[in-house]
């Protein structure tokens, strides 16, 4: 009786305004904050704050209005972010053990399944970690031969920017000379610049992880079943890891057929055997765990370095006093008849103080990766709810006034004390911190010193006439120099 009555009052609008009634009644019921929630712009009803610029610039922008922990909701998807050097060191290193999970990020999760290394929980994670930085010290770190494979490297990279005549992009000869050092680790060789399969490769890699910072990408995680079925970037990325993890694949299969058991050559020799003799399913030693974990030491040992080597080469375009400085140092100590090694670096303060302010001017990757709280918390007196996706804004880090000097500006003299001497400071995070700081995190920093060095001791750098530098990069999922050319004279 009164359905029908209900029926013979509404008309259809009537009956559509109730529905989006009742959709907002559930949405606001479904999503309701708990008591102590951090703070946050009010969000819309059903798709939240999506109309939020989700780049680092707005998200420091946002902590000025709300504090150093804020939240903002996607969808039903509700992240709390973290601001500031004290706020983040509180959150991921004083409270490491609170957020040291992953969550689910759906586009992410089609690739990744939570298997592997970056993205997995508990105990594969564990077991996975474990294995893989011992392996990386004894195939790499830990022996003098990696050395030996990143001034090969050098050599290489050196060479292909001699025979550029006329300016150049160098994203690709960077990308290509960090790819083939990490390849040296994984698969025990490298590969020719010209080889067009590692060429794609690398190519459809750093499109994809591009794409992974815009807007219509966040979309697809806040409304996966819906954009699974719609064009977009997101289908870009899923085809263009597609062809990555084929590539691995077919280096993985090269090696199930001719390696030797009892004389491992790298990374994924010694992982074969442990599938072969490891008898913990829970622990994830197996084919396709194999390929996950290759592909995240290739985007931790590839994008990152030949991004921040392509940063640092920019600052040397714009601040030439400084590049003649490094130059200057560099043949004081090292001078032209033979590679810097590693022994080196403490004989280069100033070199390494414009390594290091390059990645924090740089800031390659200015909000990390979400972890996710492994158990109820507090911080900063805020009520944190086991499952809350946390993001650390680590460019807020490198660039907190209360921390440097000249934040906004690049000035190596941050890493240096009145004497000159090279020091360190806390607030130096590119690599975030806690336990889930970045994997290779030395192979990183051995890279970065050895080819910086090698490309400044053999080239000058400068920009094309008439071009304008400007310090306002290309935000993805990292964050890289505008488009840019370069002009290269041998010394």
């Amino acid at each position: 009786m009164i359905v029908q009555f209900l029926l013979n009052l509404l008309d259809l609008k009537g009956w559509l305004f109730f529905i989006c009634v009742l959709l907002v009644v559930v949405d606001v019921i479904r999503n309701k904050d708990p008591p102590n929630y951090p703070p946050g712009p009010w969000p819309l009803p059903v798709f939240g704050n999506v109309l939020t610029g989700v780049d680092f610039k707005t998200i420091d922008k946002l902590a000025e209005v709300y504090g150093d922990v804020y939240s903002l909701r996607w969808g039903s998807e509700k992240t709390v972010f973290i601001s500031g050097y004290r706020m983040v060191k509180e959150g991921l290193v004083t409270q490491l053990d609170s957020f040291a999970d992953r969550p689910v990020i759906p586009l992410f999760h089609k690739v990744f399944k939570g298997i592997g290394i970056a993205l997995s929980n508990g105990y594969m994670w564990r077991i996975q970690k474990k294995f893989a930085n011992a392996h990386l010290r004894y195939f790499g770190e830990g022996k003098k031969t990696l050395e030996l494979h990143i001034q090969q490297e050098c050599h290489y990279l050196c060479e292909a920017f001699k025979e550029e005549q006329d300016p150049f992009d160098p994203q690709w000869k960077l990308n290509s000379a960090s790819g083939n050092v990490i390849c040296s680790v994984i698969f025990g060789r490298r590969y020719e610049y010209s080889d067009e399969r590692f060429q794609n490769f690398l190519r459809k890699d750093s499109e994809a992880v591009l794409l992974a910072g815009s807007a219509q990408a966040q979309l697809y995680n806040a409304f996966p079943g819906l954009f699974h079925y719609l064009p977009g970037p997101h289908q870009t990325i899923l085809s263009n890891y597609q062809e990555v993890t084929d590539f691995l694949r077919q280096e993985i299969q090269k090696h199930i057929e001719d390696r030797d058991p009892s004389d491992p050559r790298d990374f994924v020799d010694v992982y074969l055997g442990e599938i072969e003799k490891s008898t913990d399913d829970e622990a994830g030693f197996n084919l396709e765990t194999l390929v996950v974990c290759t592909l995240d030491m290739a985007e931790a040992g590839t994008e990152t370095v030949a991004t921040t080597l392509r940063w640092g080469l920019y600052f040397m375009m714009m601040y030439p006093e400084i590049q003649e400085k490094v130059q200057a140092e560099i043949d004081s100590v090292i001078g032209q008849s033979r590679l810097p090694n590693m022994t080196d670096r403490s004989k280069l303060p100033y070199t390494e103080a414009v390594i290091h302010e390059t990645q924090r001017v740089g800031n390659v990757v200015p909000l990390g990766f979400p972890k996710m709280a492994s158990k109820d918390t507090t911080l900063a007196g805020y009520f944190i709810p086991k499952g809350t996706v946390i993001t650390a804004n680590l460019s807020s880090v490198l660039h907190d006034k209360n921390e440097w000097e000249t934040p906004h500006l690049f000035n190596p003299q941050h890493f240096l004390d009145a004497e000159g001497h090279f020091r360190k400071r806390d607030a130096f995070l590119p690599f975030s911190a806690g336990k889930r700081v970045c994997l290779g995190e030395q192979l990183s920093r051995m890279e970065l010193f050895l080819m910086f060095t090698s490309l400044l001791q053999r080239f000058t750098f400068s920009p094309v006439p008439g071009d304008e530098l400007s310090l306002e990069g290309t935000l993805g999922f990292t964050y890289s120099p505008p488009p840019h050319k370069i002009s290269v004279m041998p010394r």
